[in-house]
C-alpha cells in the first residue's frame, strides 16, 4: 500500500484525535482545547486541500482494512465524496470559531467540543467511504456524536428534544441497517461506483432490489428530514446555534441527502433507477416535503424554528433533483448540497448573533434589530435573497439548474414546484427582513454582552460575514471554473457516464 494509501485515514484522524484528546482535558483547560479545535480544524482543511489537488492530478487515495471474508472497511476518494467533505471541513473551521466566542463562560465546554470534533468525524468519514458499509458504520457514528450536543444545555426541553432525536435518527438507521443486510446478500460487497452489480441483477431480481432500495431510502430519508421523517429536526431547535448550524449545514441532514445521491448515482445507476421506477415515490415525497416546509415555516414565531422548517423545505431539493434524471437536475441537486449549506449556516449563525447579544429568540421581537446589528442582518437579508432565489446569490443557480433540468426532462410540474416554494420563501422571510430594517422598536434593549466597538463580539460576527460573504461569491461567480457549480456540473456528467 502507497503512503497516499493513508490520506484519508488521516483526514478522519484529523477531528477524531483533537475530539478524543479535548475529552481527557478539565474543564478548566480552556487554551488548549481551543488550541485542538483549532488545529484539528486547520489540518483537516488542509489535507483535503492536498487530497483534492493530488486526485486532480490523477492520483488515487484509498484505504482497505479487512474485516471478514467479503467485508472491509474502505476509506476511497472520489469526486463527489471530496465535494461533500470540502463542504464540511471549510464550515466546521467556521463553525468551531463560531462556537469558541458563543459558548464563552458557558458549561460543558469540554464536552461539546469533543463531540463536535466527533460529529464532523463522521461526516467526513460519509464523505470518504468507499462502500456501503463504512458508509453505514459513519452514518450511525453520526447519530450518537450528536446526541450529546442536542442535549447540551440539560433542561427537561433539551432532553425530550434528544429523545425525539435518537427515536427518529436510530429507527432511520435499524431500517437502513436491514437494507444493507438485504444488499449484502443479494449482491454481495457493493463498493459505490459498481453499479453492473445492480445492473447485472436487476432482470433477475427486481422486487427484491425495490423492496431493498425503498428499505435504505426510508432510513436515509430520516436525516434527509423527508415528510413524514422530518419531525425530529425542529424538535432539536432546543441545540445552541453552533449545533443547529452543525445540523443544518453540515453534518446530519446533509449526511442524509449525500447517502440518497449515492444510493442512487453510485449503488443502482440511473438506468436500474429507471428500469425499476424507484425515482417516482422519491420524487413526490421530495416535492411535497418542499411545499409542506414552507407552509409550516408560515406560522413559526420562534426564529430558529422557521428556519429549521425551511431546512426541512430547502433540503428536499437535492433529493427532487436526484429524482429528475438528466445532467442539468443533477448538477444542481449536488451543488445545492454546498449552496444550501452556507446560505442556512448564514442564516443560524446570524439568529445566534441576535439571541445573545440582546435574547431575542422570536421574530415578533425583531423590529429594527437591522439597525442595531446592520453587518449580522446585512448577511442574513444576502441569504434570505439566496433560499428565495433572487440573482446573484447561490440559491438562484441552485434552482436555475434544477428548472433547467425538470425541463430537459419534461417534468414540467417541477417548475410549479420550484416556482410556488419561491414564492413561499419570500413569504415568510421577507416579513423578517421587512422588521429588522424598516420597523421601529418598541423599546431600546440593552446588550446582553460586552460588544465594545461591533454589534457583537468578534468571534460570532466574522463566520457570519465570511458564511454570507461566501453565500453571493458561489453565485456572482458560479460560471468560473473552480466554483462549486463547475465541479457539480463535472461530478454530474461522469455519474451520467457510469
Amino acid at each position: 500500500m502507497e503512503t497516499t494509501s493513508f490520506l484519508p485515514l488521516l483526514i478522519i484522524f484529523s477531528s477524531l484525535l483533537p475530539g478524543t484528546l479535548i475529552l481527557m482535558l478539565r474543564e478548566d483547560q480552556s487554551a488548549l482545547r481551543t488550541f485542538l479545535n483549532l488545529f484539528g480544524a486547520v489540518a483537516k482543511v488542509g489535507l483535503i486541500a492536498w487530497v483534492f489537488a493530488g486526485y486532480l492530478r490523477g492520483e488515487e487515495y484509498g484505504f482497505i482494512l479487512p474485516l471478514a471474508p467479503d467485508l472491509a472497511f474502505v476509506l476511497r476518494v472520489d469526486q463527489l465524496g471530496l465535494f461533500f467533505a470540502s463542504l464540511s471541513s471549510v464550515l466546521w473551521l467556521v463553525t468551531t470559531l463560531y462556537a469558541i466566542g458563543y459558548l464563552e463562560g458557558g458549561k460543558h465546554r469540554r464536552r461539546f467540543f469533543a463531540f463536535f470534533s466527533f460529529c464532523v468525524t463522521a461526516a467526513t468519514g460519509i464523505a470518504l467511504s468507499g462502500n456501503v458499509i463504512t458508509f453505514f458504520i459513519f452514518y450511525e457514528f453520526l447519530t450518537l456524536s450528536t446526541y450529546p450536543l442536542v442535549v447540551h444545555s440539560g433542561t427537561d426541553k433539551a432532553v425530550n428534544a434528544g429523545r425525539t432525536y435518537l427515536w427518529y435518527t436510530i429507527g432511520g438507521g435499524t431500517i437502513l441497517f436491514l437494507g444493507v443486510v438485504a444488499l449484502f446478500v443479494v449482491a454481495g460487497p457493493i463498493s459505490f461506483g459498481q453499479t453492473e452489480v445492480i445492473a447485472s441483477l436487476a432482470s433477475v431480481n427486481p422486487t427484491q432490489l425495490t423492496i431493498i432500495f425503498f428499505l435504505m431510502l426510508t432510513g436515509l430519508a430520516v436525516k434527509a428530514a423527508i415528510f413524514p421523517l422530518h419531525g425530529w429536526l425542529p424538535i432539536s431547535m432546543v441545540a445552541p446555534a453552533p449545533v443547529s448550524a452543525l445540523l443544518h449545514a453540515v453534518a446530519v441532514v446533509k449526511a442524509g441527502a449525500f447517502g440518497i445521491i449515492r444510493l442512487v448515482y453510485d449503488v443502482y445507476g440511473i438506468e436500474v433507477a429507471e428500469q425499476l421506477n424507484l425515482l417516482t415515490p422519491l420524487a413526490v415525497f421530495a416535492a411535497f416535503t418542499i411545499i409542506y416546509g414552507s407552509v409550516r415555516a408560515l406560522f413559526q414565531d420562534d426564529f430558529k424554528k422557521r428556519l429549521a422548517f425551511s431546512t426541512v423545505s430547502q433540503l428536499s431539493y437535492i433529493s427532487l433533483g436526484v429524482a429528475i434524471t438528466g445532467v442539468l437536475s443533477s448538477a444542481g441537486a449536488i451543488v445545492h448540497l454546498v449552496h444550501q449549506g452556507i446560505m442556512k449556516i448564514t442564516m443560524f449563525f446570524a439568529a445566534g448573533n441576535v439571541a445573545e447579544t440582546y435574547g431575542y429568540k422570536k421574530i415578533s421581537e425583531l423590529d429594527g434589530i437591522g439597525r442595531r446589528m446592520p453587518l449580522t442582518m446585512g448577511v442574513f437579508t444576502i441569504a434570505v435573497f439566496g433560499m428565495i432565489g433572487l440573482p446573484p446569490v447561490a440559491g438562484f443557480i441552485s434552482k436555475w439548474y434544477l428548472g433547467l433540468g425538470a425541463v430537459e426532462a419534461g417534468s414540467y410540474w417541477v417548475v410549479l414546484v420550484l416556482l410556488g416554494s419561491s414564492a413561499l420563501n419570500a413569504a415568510y422571510f421577507l416579513p423578517i427582513v421587512y422588521r429588522a430594517w424598516f420597523c421601529e422598536p418598541e423599546h431600546e434593549a440593552a446588550p446582553l454582552r460586552q460588544i465594545g466597538r461591533l454589534e457583537t463580539q468578534a468571534l460570532l460576527l466574522i463566520p457570519v460575514i465570511v458564511t454570507g460573504i461566501l453565500s453571493l461569491a458561489a453565485g456572482v461567480f458560479a460560471a468560473m471554473a473552480g466554483s462549486p457549480l463547475s465541479i457539480a456540473r463535472e461530478i454530474a456528467e461522469k455519474l451520467y457516464l457510469l
